[in-house]
């Protein structure tokens, strides 16, 4: 069967890791992808640390399956080479500060006169409206401003990032998913749109169940290690060896919970019988479990509990996820041919399409590799 996105071309003028992100993606499943460039320097990704074979790190990590141009905008005939591959474009992307796509003639208004049917998908920091429009957006500046880190860490410790780009990850998903589900749109009206995902509003939807419990209680989140503030006990503990996770997500689990560890003397507990009640007495079950964890290493708890059919793992370090036999049963590393690192591997999409599944057909490109090609297409 051909690619789910086969035939779909893509104009790719983002940097750094959501835009990259969701061109990807859109390459994964099919799509025929041209990253635009600036000439010399290019995605600044390409010079973040650290480096395999000379080439940065992130800047592989979200780059694979696209040829890559260099065309300075400033320059007209670059421009115009540009208009030229919108107009043979399905869809395009961008990451510009507020405004500057128009000043350089690339803006929505100018594309679509060009291509109706061009899916323009505007990718920015705080959304291209409302008083904070202008401002650039990176991962770390929206975890502050979004909230995130207002619930991550330890009570009364310092802000915390969430250690992955957490942020621009969602933003790049929700433009992937905003990107389709206008091509779908345009099979039905033969009408291209104007799409836009942000850093902020990602952060605003994500922030979900934390945002409800604000607005019907009155009550302020704030951060609970590596606990949540609807379950107990649900985060993790420390055992004679190290750190595992255990999540009691309901009363029927913490019943099982208690019966595996012979705790009849906690299960019916009138400060611990329901989840309402745990959660209101977190602090003193915490602790009493935290004792008994001490005792023994992690395997022997992650083994009984889970025996139990009650959810619990360990607490992996990278290597430890890129070795773990799920992760390598379910295909997740995928081993891409580079002609610069001979054992490039990167990790694959987050889902699974068993008709038309994604692929890698392209190695992360050279800085302009494909320039002279691609203007020999365009004739």
């Amino acid at each position: 069967m051909a690619a789910a996105l086969e035939g779909v071309r893509v104009l790719d003028l983002t940097r750094v890791i959501a835009g990259p992100f969701c061109g990807m993606l859109l390459g994964d499943m099919g799509a025929e992808v041209i990253k635009l460039e600036e000439p010399g320097a290019g995605d600044e990704s390409r010079a973040w640390t650290p480096f395999w074979g000379g080439e940065g790190g992130q800047f592989l990590a979200f780059n694979r399956n696209k040829r890559a141009i260099t065309l300075n905008l400033k320059d007209s005939r670059a421009v115009e080479i540009c208009h030229k591959l919108a107009q043979r474009s399905d869809v395009f992307i961008e990451s510009f500060r507020t405004g500057t796509a128009d000043k350089l003639g690339v803006g929505y208004a100018r594309l679509s006169k060009l291509n109706p049917r061009i899916i323009y998908c505007s990718i920015s920091g705080y959304g291209r409206t409302g008083p904070a429009a202008d401002k650039p957006g990176y991962d770390l500046i929206i975890q502050g401003y979004g909230g995130m880190m207002s619930v991550t860490g330890q009570p009364d410790g310092e802000p915390v990032r969430c250690g992955y780009s957490m942020v621009d990850l969602f933003c790049g998903m929700a433009a992937y998913g905003a990107v389709v589900t206008a091509l779908l749109v345009r099979e039905k009206t033969g009408k291209g749109q104007y799409i836009e995902a942000s850093l902020l509003e990602g952060q605003v939807t994500s922030m979900s169940y934390h945002a409800l419990a604000y607005l019907g209680t009155g009550r302020i989140p704030g951060p609970l290690g590596s606990g949540h503030p609807s379950l107990c006990p649900y985060q993790a503990f420390r055992a004679s060896d190290g750190h595992f996770i255990l999540g009691v997500a309901n009363d029927g689990l913490w019943r099982r919970f208690c019966d595996a560890l012979g705790l009849a003397d906690l299960v019916d507990h009138p400060s611990f019988k329901t989840n309402t009640l745990r959660v209101k007495n977190r602090q003193e079950l915490v602790s009493i479990l935290g004792k008994l964890f001490e005792t023994q290493p992690v395997r022997h708890w992650v083994e009984r509990i889970e025996a139990a059919g009650v959810p619990c793992g360990p607490i992996h370090d990278i290597p430890g996820v890129l070795n773990d036999l799920q992760v390598q049963a379910r295909g997740m590393m995928w081993s891409v041919p580079h002609p610069k690192i001979p054992d490039l591997r990167v990790p694959g999409p987050p889902f699974k399409m068993y008709g038309t599944p994604p692929e890698a057909r392209r190695y992360p490109p050279l800085l302009g590799e494909h320039t002279e090609e691609v203007l020999t297409e365009l004739g």
